[in-house]
């Protein structure tokens, strides 16, 4: 299954300039996702980290990985996210990062479900740019329905 971005933006509550994922090349319900993030110089916090040189933010590949991992979620719980839902970190193990994201760098995000528990989804992932590794963790995620 693909996602192009007019079916995420259905899927993900995320708007600009926290919706970081572009495209879903491959989804496999219940096992794995392959996403993209296409890193401009106009991203808005490029501004401030750092004006004379460039770098993603750390947290947020690892937000990109999480919302990836949302997608997947929902796909494989057969459920679209509503005003009533909001998909939370539970926590990051692990997290390594291997490469610098600048402007101009194409983000691959592959996330892997591990394992699906209580209501707490348990996900390996990983974003590179081509072939080289930019950044690793395990994900923990939940769903919540707020008042």
């Amino acid at each position: 299954m693909t996602l192009d971005i007019h079916q995420i933006l259905k899927k993900l509550p995320h708007r600009y300039p926290i919706l970081l994922v572009d495209r879903v090349l491959n989804l496999e319900k219940g096992k794995h996702i392959t996403a993209l993030k296409n890193v401009t110089i106009n991203e808005p916090f490029f501004n401030g980290h750092f004006p004379h040189r460039p770098v993603m933010p750390g947290v947020l590949m690892l937000e990109a990985l999480a919302q990836a991992a949302a997608l997947l979620a929902f796909e494989t719980l057969g459920v679209e996210p509503d005003d009533k839902t909001v998909y939370y970190f539970a926590g990051i193990d692990g997290a390594r990062f291997k490469r610098p994201v600048e402007p101009g760098d194409q983000l691959r995000l592959e996330v892997t479900l591990d394992r699906m528990k209580a209501g707490i989804f348990k996900f390996g992932a990983k974003a590179l740019v081509g072939e080289e590794l930019a950044v690793q963790a395990e994900l923990m995620c939940t769903m919540r329905t707020i008042a």
